[in-house]
């Protein structure tokens, strides 16, 4: 199996059942969702854009640089790129491991380090 899938995609993020490979025995998947302000005003969504060639390499890096500092495991990483409805997903990260707490912990490592270090920047649609 594959140690890591990204994708920066206009498609809409769906649910999927965890598929477990040998030696596996724990999945942490965050899921994160536009919420309905920003700065306290009222957004319609937020719209997401990205440098792909730069994006797409960061976070290749990214999962290349997990595997070698964090252990063996499994990561897959989308995230929405054009306009991004409030209440819609606009991120998941699914991280699968031998054990629970190292899969908290990844999936919290990724997200940290995708804000940080990848070209994805947004931009609220206020309602008014």
């Amino acid at each position: 199996m594959t140690p890591f899938l990204i994708c920066l995609s206009n498609d809409p993020i769906m649910p999927q059942a965890a598929v477990f490979g040998e030696g596996e025995g724990a999945e942490c998947q965050f899921l994160g969702t536009v919420r309905g302000e920003e700065d306290g005003k009222p957004i319609t969504g937020i719209e997401y854009t990205a440098y792909r060639p730069m994006a797409d390499r960061e976070l290749e890096k990214l999962c290349e640089r997990g595997q070698k500092e964090q252990g063996p495991h499994r990561v897959e990483i989308q995230h929405r790129l054009g306009f991004v409805a409030n209440c819609e997903p606009s991120i998941v990260i699914r991280v699968k491991t031998k054990h629970s707490g190292l899969s908290f912990d990844l999936c919290r490592w990724y997200l940290k380090e995708i804000k940080t270090s990848v070209p994805i920047w947004k931009r609220p649609v206020f309602a008014d």
